[in-house]
């Protein structure tokens, strides 16, 4: 794995990498909020298989609006995609996914309890289209989302990432990392359109 942005402050051993997050680091491009921020660590690994799914687990002792820890796939400034829990207020985190294609992101939530502080998440590939998955328990995963990236047809990067938006440093740990086969599955119901 290599870093994208290194953080000022991080540990990497053989079973697990911490990243203790800088101030006002964040990706995010255009939509609604009309800024353009791309300056958030990355530690990734370089793959063309068409078919994998990644798995890690993060705990996190996040405290301040925006604070953030999860999976990546950045491929340069105007495309990527990372799935995040969030840290909002006392009460409530954001549970999401941010998909940015062509210079322009989304994202897609839903909240849960601020006092949790860890998740697994899940990303699997098949070919440029993408499974975002999340558990609480590391046994059984949910769908997030299923996404596009109109860049992410050949050799892509993904690993994870921590960020603090705002004035806030926290430490994100990551462990229980896991490279298999494509574990979502090809669909079986409405074979594809002919063109």
């Amino acid at each position: 794995m290599k870093w994208t942005r290194a953080p000022k402050v991080s540990e990497v051993t053989a079973d697990s990498v911490m990243i203790q997050t800088d101030p006002h680091t964040d990706l995010w491009q255009r939509t609604y909020y009309h800024f353009r921020n791309d300056n958030a660590p990355c530690l990734q690994m370089d793959t063309d298989e068409p078919y994998f799914s990644f798995t890690v687990k993060t705990a996190f002792d996040s405290k301040v609006r925006f604070d953030q820890s999860g999976i990546v796939l950045y491929l340069d400034s105007d495309n990527w995609l990372k799935a995040s829990v969030e840290y909002e207020d006392g009460r409530i985190q954001r549970l999401g996914s941010v998909v940015t294609n062509n210079g322009y992101s989304d994202w897609a939530s839903v909240d849960i309890d601020a006092a949790m502080k860890q998740i697994w998440l899940r990303l699997s590939r098949r070919g440029d289209d993408f499974c975002i998955e999340c558990s609480f328990d590391g046994v059984k995963f949910k769908q997030m989302r299923i996404c596009h990236l109109f860049q992410g047809r050949n050799a892509i990067r993904f690993g994870i990432y921590a960020c603090s938006p705002e004035e806030s440093s926290f430490q994100a740990m990551f462990t229980d990392m896991e490279l298999t086969e494509c574990l979502w599955k090809a669909h079986d119901g409405q074979q594809p359109d002919t063109e």
